[in-house]
């Protein structure tokens, strides 16, 4: 049998975030795999209680025999995030770069198979066989230290998986893009570039890390209270710039949020930051003159449990702003959270603090490539398919559309399930397979559409009912119908209501026939299904109801 290249995303393709990519190589009845990254996403309140969800590895799980390895592109939490849920079920070799492979350690080092993970430290730009792939790592630019492009090398053609990226001549902090290398990837001959698609929208380039130190500083220099800066705490090239900038302005940097604090331990450790002093930790903010004290935090999206969210509320043990006071926003709204970031504004603002946003001054650059990032890759790469990801459906088509304008003969816009050939012959989507999310639920994993998640969301719409009735051994009732209800009833309407659905109850139990009564299920279904009518009628509500019968 003929030897196919496949790919397939099971997260990341149709969306933004949670990105899980495979590569499949070999006999098309049992290829070999291989994993690039695997993330998370945030929950948005809906479903209730969720604050973290995967994709389903189902698929490659029940192949895991045939998967060859996992490659970090880089440490964000979309790239990375899900592995510390995961691995488990997969228990592969893990490939990254060192900074990334600093964050990893420190993940890992939360569960209980930490020793059993096989860790495979990369150099920058280095190259490394995994099964039948033979990778090459291209150094790239993005919001965070160390991001990867992927050579996917095979004997059907090369495939370059890009990861995040942008092209920046001045990233403060780290290597910039290595465009000789992509342009030799190209006159090598690239068959399919699997590319970021999150700001084709946006005309121009994306900008440089570099030109931020200007607005910052006017922004800064100019306030006289307190100053924090809200940013993503991986972005180590940002708190290099900020801090830079607290110096210029006579500030001391206090650093406020455990994600900070091992972002800067994981890049100290790697090399990085030596020209930046040391941080101040949290406890210094309260000795510090507040026109001399800047603190970095977290808290962007409007978190919860984030350090800004927390000073917003007046909630932090250490940290509290007021009047007079600056909020800076030096980070983009990721889609989905603007009702959280909303709400944390509104708190600061009526705390008498002051924001300063993009629309401000020039005080946040993206760490993806806007459309004429994108044009220059392909002009670097000329691959003979793209296939857009890291996006949702509108980016997808609007990047496919661009790919084709930069002479690329083939562009395929898929969403996560889809596997696609990629050679031999012309590519396709050959078939769809099983993908889907989970979610962080306590301390499992469990499906987002599973019947525990079901019947939370369902009771937060509908309410829930127990009824608890004691029966002879005849199935006579010999006790009241105790109903209790969660999410349903004001105290004032309990009385009329519950007698009323008792009334229906009752009254549906008398005319059960005698051989009925015999049966515990018969009497109890009776019980759930009158009641479940008598609050639809009622309140037009059709809660989650649960039945105890005791027969004595």
């Amino acid at each position: 049998m003929t030897d196919e290249l496949v790919f397939l995303p099971l997260g990341g393709a149709g969306e933004i975030g949670m990105n899980l990519n495979l590569y499949g190589y070999g006999n098309p009845k049992k290829p070999t795999w291989l994993m690039i990254d695997l993330g998370v996403t945030f929950g948005d309140g809906s479903p209730p209680g969720i604050d973290l969800i995967t994709p389903d590895p189902a698929f490659i799980e029940e192949r895991k025999d045939q998967l060859a390895g996992l490659v970090l592109t880089h440490a964000h939490e979309d790239h990375l995030g899900a592995v510390q849920y995961l691995w488990d079920r997969l228990r592969c070799p893990i490939y990254a770069t060192p900074f990334t492979m600093e964050i990893l350690k420190r993940k890992l080092g939360d569960t209980n198979f930490a020793n059993d993970v096989e860790l495979h430290e990369l150099p920058l730009n280095g190259s490394v066989t995994i099964g039948p792939f033979e990778l090459d790592l291209i150094t790239m630019t993005h919001s965070i230290l160390e991001p990867n492009g992927i050579a996917i090398k095979t004997p059907l053609g090369t495939v370059l998986h890009t990861g995040d990226w942008k092209f920046d001549p001045d990233p403060v902090v780290g290597e910039v893009s290595d465009e000789a290398a992509l342009e030799r990837l190209g006159d090598d001959g690239v068959l399919a570039i699997v590319c970021d698609s999150t700001n084709v929208f946006n005309p121009g380039h994306s900008g440089s890390e570099s030109e931020l130190t200007k607005d910052l500083t006017k922004i800064i220099s100019a306030c006289t209270g307190k100053v924090a800066v809200a940013c993503f705490a991986t972005n180590v090239a940002r708190l290099a710039t900020i801090a830079k900038v607290a110096e210029a302005c006579g500030r001391d940097v206090v650093l406020a949020g455990r994600s900070l604090q091992r972002s800067t331990t994981a890049a100290r450790k790697c090399g990085y930051l030596e020209d930046i002093a040391p941080f101040l930790d949290e406890d210094a903010a309260g000795f510090i003159p507040n026109d001399k004290l800047l603190i970095i935090c977290t808290g962007s999206q409007g978190e919860p449990r984030a350090a800004l969210s927390r000073i917003a509320s007046g909630g932090h043990p250490r940290i509290n702003m007021g009047d007079g006071d600056t909020v800076i926003f030096s980070s983009r709204v990721i889609p989905g959270n603007e009702v959280s970031i909303s709400a944390m504004k509104n708190n600061l603002v009526r705390a008498g603090i002051r924001i300063v946003e993009d629309t401000d001054g020039h005080i946040h650059v993206s760490g993806h490539p806007n459309r004429e990032e994108l044009i220059e890759m392909y002009q670097h790469v000329r691959p003979k398919i793209s296939i857009p990801v890291h996006g949702e459906r509108r980016h997808l088509e609007k990047h496919a559309a661009l790919a084709l304008e930069c002479q690329v003969p083939h562009a395929i816009v898929n969403e996560n399930g889809g596997m696609i050939k990629l050679a031999p012959g012309d590519p396709t989507v050959i078939k769809q397979v099983k993908s889907g999310r989970l979610v962080h639920d306590g301390n499992r994993m469990v499906p987002l559409n599973g019947e525990a998640i079901r019947s939370r969301v369902q009771g937060l719409w509908n309410g829930t009912v127990m009824i608890t009735l004691v029966v002879d051994k005849a199935g006579t009732p010999i006790s009241e119908l105790f109903i209790t209800t969660t999410g349903m009833l004001e105290p004032y309407e309990e009385d009329d209501i519950l007698n009323a659905v008792a009334d229906n109850v009752f009254a549906a139990l008398e005319r059960l026939p005698k051989k009925k009564r015999e049966s515990d299920n018969e009497i109890s279904e009776t019980i759930r299904i009158t009641s479940r009518r008598a609050f639809r009628r009622l309140l037009d509500k059709k809660p989650i109801t649960d039945v105890h019968l005791v027969r004595v």
